[in-house]
């Protein structure tokens, strides 16, 4: 046994069974160990394998390594480090459910989700050390930019407001990250948006922007996976846009519901291909040439966006759970704003 072998937690055994994954080993084990419900991802479990943590009848393996019905497994978990992040009491976290394995927040507009360059404090991550439960939370190791997201499966721009859902426990984590993945997660925002919209279906590719590395674009040639702008692949997005409210021909009110969730997949496809861009959004749309509606969105001072409804299957008790936010109160004067305009036909 190797001194990573000897350090750590205590070691789980298996064996490999017929009806058991065996084309590598990496799949195998994550198989294996959420079975026994010690549910964990991949790219922890590749992490293990390549510090000698697994073992295949005795002794290591590579991560695509084959493995036989038959084989013993044994899988000696290392503990993940703690969140270097420092907890911030002051950040305010407004949580409109809580249980032992998740909450979920109704997040403000201008919110910080996690860490980063330029937003190293006063994040929603700093506020959620500062809750029971988050003192010790560890990282996701699998953000290849190394953010600290201790129980964030999902986020919202700075400018969004609205729903997001929080792991309490890594278990908890990657069931909803699975239900994320596989499309089982109820997501509708709410938007109001420049111009006449229309109900719509876009499904498109999405990726990098190819000379702009803080927009994303659906203007994309090939397949999804396939390498594209940027180096990066494209990835297949789907967005159903539906009209609630029309406000003249200069705004609509849109409720805008989510197959897949890339990365401004909402902003990108009203813009681009809707031509309807999200009021206020400061980086796929333009400021509005008519005044008054120039004034609204100046005042707002952020993309008119909000995730009013979020629902999926309890990863503990397997029941459906859902919840639904109301617009907030800067969006609520907006649309106030922009009703009186229409009916004056001034816009």
């Amino acid at each position: 046994m190797t001194n990573a072998m000897a350090a750590g937690a205590e070691a789980l055994h298996f064996q490999v069974g017929d009806g058991d994954p065996q084309d590598r080993l990496d799949k195998l084990v994550v198989h294996l160990l959420e079975r026994a419900g010690r549910a964990t991802s991949r790219a922890i479990v590749q992490r293990w394998i390549a510090a000698g943590r697994v073992l295949v009848d005795g002794e290591p393996a590579r991560a695509s390594a084959a493995v036989r019905p038959g084989a013993l497994v044994e899988v000696r978990p290392e503990e993940p480090p703690p969140s270097a992040t420092a907890a911030e009491p002051d950040v305010a976290v407004p949580v409109v459910y809580e249980d032992e394995h998740l909450l979920v927040i109704d997040k403000p507009a201008g919110l910080v989700v996690h860490p980063a360059r330029g937003h190293e404090s006063g994040t929603l991550v700093n506020g959620l050390l500062a809750l029971p439960g988050f003192a010790l939370a560890p990282a996701d190791p699998r953000d290849p930019m190394g953010h600290v997201r201790p129980g964030i499966v999902h986020r919202l721009d700075r400018g969004t407001s609205g729903l997001l859902v929080v792991a309490k426990d890594e278990p908890t984590r990657e069931a909803l990250k699975e239900r994320f993945a596989r499309h089982a997660i109820e997501r509708e925002y709410a938007a109001i948006v420049a111009g006449a919209a229309q109900d719509a279906t876009y499904d498109t590719l999405h990726g990098r922007h190819p000379t702009d590395r803080l927009r994303f674009t659906s203007w994309i040639r090939g397949e999804a996976g396939a390498p594209g702008a940027r180096g990066a692949a494209p990835r297949r997005a789907v967005t159903h846009v539906r009209v609630l409210e029309r406000l003249g021909d200069a705004a609509t009110v849109v409720a805008c519901s989510l197959e897949t969730g890339r990365t401004h997949q909402i902003r990108v496809h009203l813009a681009e291909r809707g031509r309807t861009p999200v009021l206020g959004d400061p980086l796929y749309g333009k400021p509005p040439k008519k005044p008054a509606l120039r004034a609204i969105a100046e005042e707002l001072g952020r993309q008119a966006l909000h995730a009013r409804v979020l629902g999926f299957v309890h990863p503990a008790t397997q029941r459906p759970v859902r919840w639904e936010s109301a617009l907030p109160a800067d969006m609520r004067k907006a649309l106030d704003q922009l009703r009186g305009l229409a009916t004056r036909s001034s816009i």
